[in-house]
């Protein structure tokens, strides 16, 4: 990540981003007085696997374009569930059957004052 964004304004421009690009349900949960692992988890569904590859690619295309490269991405093969790490930001793109199944909003759920939903 450079040094001019703050993991605040990167999670604000992926949300963006994903809501720009139709991305179902984006949730943003600010994790950082639970987890030392990021301040911020984004979780959003694609409509189809077609779409969550595409989401994937105009996160990834644009925060280049400004910069900014992801640590790491995993699931980009099955498109189920696609995980981009930007360090203290990570994005979960997932199908919505899968996002069903794992719930994670539930698994990293605090109280609402410190969760923000942006849809």
């Amino acid at each position: 990540m450079t040094e001019s964004i703050t993991p605040e304004q990167l999670a604000a421009s992926i949300s963006s981003i994903l809501d720009e690009h139709k991305a179902i349900d984006i949730q943003t949960i600010n994790v950082k007085p639970i987890t030392s692992i990021a301040d911020y988890m984004i979780i959003a569904s694609g409509s189809s696997a077609r779409h969550g590859n595409a989401l994937t690619d105009y996160v990834v295309t644009t925060l280049k374009a400004q910069g900014v490269q992801p640590l790491g991405s995993e699931g980009r093969d099955e498109c189920e569930w696609i995980l981009l790490d930007y360090g203290d930001v990570l994005v979960h793109i997932m199908q919505q059957e899968t996002r069903e199944f794992y719930q994670l909003e539930k698994l990293w759920h605090i109280p609402e004052t410190d969760a923000v939903s942006n849809n």
